[in-house]
């Protein structure tokens, strides 16, 4: 089976072209006010409409929103999923789909063995598991911020949901890490910028290339 890409903190109808016509399969917008990749959600409904005709999903990315901000996110952008980037537990996660209606991306920080037993709680409320570098202790945001994790820590693991790596992937990594992970679905952000929040193109086409050559 072929793996799938997500281009995520997309902000532009250029990136948005690129991610499309390399055929990825999920586009992600960020909402977190932290992120140098931040969004309103009626600005990300006006870059959807293309992937919606191709039948791309959206993705909301949002680090443990309140009620109000889920809704501000259903209401501005109608996505197909949300994903949760923060320490949203099993119980949230399970209301936040419900009130939502949408299906759930949880992502997982990953530093050591342990924490992808993590996945167990969450595999039976999500549509998607994503297992993603775990930040630095100083970090203010969630995520790698650009750094891997060892992808031999998911390598022959079975999971009840489809489930993507992320952390730290870009042109020239992402065959390997797909190799080392048995990944079928990558996400990449800021693998693929040419400065914070600045997404290029150029480096969209040759990391979906790379991932169709995985």
């Amino acid at each position: 089976m072929s793996v799938r890409a997500k281009i995520c903190g997309l902000s532009t109808p250029e990136a948005v072209k690129a991610a499309l016509d390399g055929d990825a399969a999920f586009l992600g917008f960020v909402f977190f006010p932290k992120s140098p990749r931040n969004i309103a959600p009626e600005a990300a409904a006006r870059l959807a409409p293309p992937a919606r005709a191709r039948n791309v999903k959206i993705v909301a990315l949002a680090v443990d929103p309140t009620d109000a901000e889920v809704d501000a996110i259903v209401a501005g952008l109608s996505p197909d999923l949300i994903q949760l980037h923060g320490k949203e537990s099993p119980a949230r996660v399970r209301e936040v789909a419900q009130r939502s209606g949408r299906g759930i991306i949880k992502v997982l920080p990953v530093s050591e063995s342990a924490d992808i037993a993590a996945a167990g709680a969450y595999e039976p409320l999500v549509e998607h598991l994503m297992f993603d570098a775990k930040p630095p202790k100083d970090a203010d945001r969630p995520g790698g911020l650009g750094e891997p994790f060892d992808w031999t820590l998911l390598e022959g693991r079975r999971f009840q949901r489809p489930w993507l790596l992320a952390g730290g992937l870009d042109p020239w990594n992402v065959s390997e890490a797909v190799r080392r992970s048995g990944a079928p679905l990558v996400d990449v952000s800021s693998g693929v910028e040419r400065g914070p929040g600045l997404k290029d193109p150029a480096l969209i086409t040759a990391f979906l290339d790379a991932v169709r050559r995985a």
